[in-house]
């Protein structure tokens, strides 16, 4: 019978994105039906697998995106579609990375159910992007999100701050904009699959939010100020204002601990 951790990599292992929005169904279901035999400690590959397509490029040779048009609506669901492919590999690589931890089960519960929310949210871009002519692979892509999953490979702590808390919460912070931006040049498909994705994405930071306080707690760490060291050594570029106060209270994230890290205009 499989662990959790080695069904966890063969989620890493499918290069075909469909195969692993199936799979991350399919392990969820057999976690919740006690399925798995325990969570085990398969190690996970540096990278997981990827299509053929699309190509990856450093993220500043990424042609502008553009918002007007059939164009930029392609661009921007492509560009979309391949953060939530990364997403869905960054829940299953937290789940198989940091076995060592002995965290509760609810901390592989909330994981589990984000790749979930992941995997829905690339095949709900997937359509828009079929209804528009296009696929993903279509259009060059960056590889900036599975980097920073390579800088904090090492702690889980790191991992928490820099990916749900920073990368995930800046959605929290931009994709209102995006929404409004869009309906303002007569999108109406996209803004309400972004308003999905807006709303889970409370979730998913606040389950960092969680884990890192759970932690912290467990370590004997002042919180605050653990978070504050961690950006400085892990993200040492800082936090773009203006944020999204209410959103990320929702998740339950302290204004005061990212409100000192700002840089404004």
């Amino acid at each position: 019978m499989d662990t959790l951790s080695s069904a966890a990599v063969a989620a890493l292992a499918a290069a075909d994105p469909a195969e692993k929005c199936r799979l991350t169904r399919d392990i969820a279901t057999r976690w919740r039906d006690g399925a798995l035999n325990g969570i085990g400690d398969t190690a996970p590959p540096d990278r997981p697998a990827r299509p053929q397509r699309p190509p990856l490029l450093p993220p500043k040779d990424m042609p502008k995106r553009t918002y007007k048009g059939d164009r930029g609506r392609i661009g921007l669901l492509h560009a979309l579609a391949h953060i939530e492919l990364n997403a869905i590999d960054l829940a299953w690589d937290i789940v198989a990375r940091f076995t060592a931890e002995d965290m509760p089960q609810g901390f592989y519960d909330d994981w589990i159910q984000v790749a979930v929310d992941e995997a829905l949210h690339f095949e709900m871009l997937v359509d828009l992007l079929a209804a528009l002519g296009a696929s993903y692979g279509d259009l060059p892509a960056h590889d900036g999100l599975w980097q920073a999953a390579e800088k904090t490979a090492d702690d889980l702590a790191a991992r928490l701050v820099v990916v749900p808390m920073t990368l995930e919460a800046r959605g929290l912070d931009t994709t209102p904009a995006t929404m409004e931006r869009l309906a303002r040049n007569g999108d109406t498909l996209t803004p309400p699959a972004l308003d999905v994705i807006y709303k889970d994405e409370i979730t998913h930071v606040a389950a960092g939010v969680r884990w890192f306080k759970h932690l912290a707690e467990k370590r004997g760490w002042n919180a605050k100020a653990k978070y504050q060291r961690l950006m400085a050594e892990r993200f040492p570029g800082g936090l773009k204002a203006p944020f999204n106060h209410p959103a990320r209270a929702q998740a339950g994230f302290d204004q005061d601990w990212y409100e000192e890290l700002a840089k404004r205009d």
